[in-house]
C-alpha cells in the first residue's frame, strides 16, 4: 500500500525520484481508487519516456494504480555511472515498489523491450508478481526477427529526436494503422515525451544485448496475457504465438494493428487487459 504521504487515491499522477539499488529513477504514479485492486506495473519501449504511456493509462479504470518509470538515462531519469542489464535492474524495480510502500505483489505489463525486462522481473522476482502482460515483445536474441532493414532503423534513436523522421518511416517499422496515418506515431512519439541524452538510448539497447528469454519461459508461472498485433513489423506475431505456447499458464490476443497500437489505439486494447487483470 501506497505510505500515508502519498496523495489520496483517485488524484492526478504525481512524480517522484527515487534511488533504489544504487539507481535513481524518475518515478510516476496514479494513484487507484480501490486499494484492494493490485497496482499496475508499466515497462516501456526502448528509448521512449514515461509520458508516451500516458494514453493507455488514460484508457484505463481509475480503480487500478498505475505505476511508470523511465530506465537510467532516458527521459527525465539520469542516465547511469555504469551499464546495466535485465538481471541487474530487475532489483532497481524491486526496490522501487518498496520505497513506494508496495509491499504486495503487482500486476506489471511490459511493451516491447519492457516485455523483456517484465518476463525477466516475472521470474526473478515471482513472488512480486500476480499477473503478467506482454505486449508487442518477444524472446530477445533467440526470436523470430524483423526485417534488417526495420533492424536497422532500431539501432538508432532518431525516430525519438527527429519528428520528420518519424513520419518518414514509421509505417514501415511500427505497421498497423501507423501505415496510412504516421501522423500518428509522430503525435504518440513527440507531443509529451521527454528526451533523456542519446546514450541512455544505447545503454537500454546494451541492457538486452545477448538476453533471451527461451530457454526459462517455462519458468514464468504467473497468468501471462500475450497480446501482439497482426502487422508489426518489429515483432513478428510468430513470436507472441510461441511464447504463449511456451509460457505454462498464458493465453495470446491477437489484434489487428502494428506495434504500437497499445498507444495509438489504448481505448481498444485497454478493456482486454482489464479483463486478464481482472480474471
Amino acid at each position: 500500500m501506497f505510505s500515508t504521504s502519498s496523495p489520496s487515491p483517485g488524484r492526478a499522477p504525481y512524480v517522484r525520484t527515487l534511488t533504489a539499488a544504487g539507481r535513481t529513477l524518475r518515478v510516476a504514479v496514479r494513484p487507484g481508487t480501490d486499494r484492494s485492486v493490485p497496482p499496475l506495473l508499466l515497462m516501456n519501449g526502448i528509448g521512449a519516456s514515461f509520458e508516451v504511456l500516458q494514453p493507455f493509462v488514460d484508457a484505463l479504470k481509475d480503480r487500478r494504480t498505475v505505476i511508470r518509470f523511465d530506465v537510467p538515462g532516458v527521459g527525465g531519469s539520469p542516465r547511469p555511472v555504469v551499464p546495466y542489464n535485465l538481471a541487474t535492474f530487475s532489483p532497481v524495480l524491486a526496490g522501487i515498489l518498496s520505497r513506494l510502500d508496495i509491499e504486495g505483489p503487482v500486476d506489471v505489463l511490459g511493451l516491447s523491450w519492457g516485455g523483456g525486462l517484465a518476463q525477466h522481473f516475472a521470474v526473478q522476482y515471482r513472488r512480486r508478481v500476480r499477473r503478467l502482460v506482454l505486449a508487442a515483445t518477444a524472446t530477445g536474441a533467440l526470436m523470430v526477427p524483423a526485417h534488417p532493414r526495420v533492424l536497422a532503423r532500431m539501432l538508432t534513436p532518431r525516430r525519438h529526436r527527429d519528428p520528420e523522421y518519424t513520419r518518414k518511416i514509421a509505417g514501415e517499422i511500427y505497421g498497423g494503422t501507423i501505415r496510412i496515418d504516421p501522423e500518428r506515431a509522430a503525435r504518440a512519439l513527440h507531443t509529451a515525451t521527454r528526451l533523456g541524452p542519446k546514450r541512455g538510448y544505447y545503454y537500454q539497447l546494451a541492457a538486452s544485448a545477448g538476453w533471451s528469454s527461451l530457454p526459462f519461459l517455462r519458468l514464468i508461472r504467473q497468468p501471462t496475457l500475450v497480446i501482439a498485433g497482426d502487422d508489426d513489423p518489429i515483432i513478428p506475431v510468430m513470436n507472441a504465438r510461441l511464447m504463449a505456447r511456451l509460457i505454462p499458464d498464458a493465453r495470446l490476443h491477437v489484434y489487428r494493428g502494428g506495434h504500437i497500437a497499445l498507444i495509438t489505439e489504448a481505448r481498444q486494447l485497454a478493456p482486454v487487459v482489464e479483463t486478464f487483470l481482472d480474471g
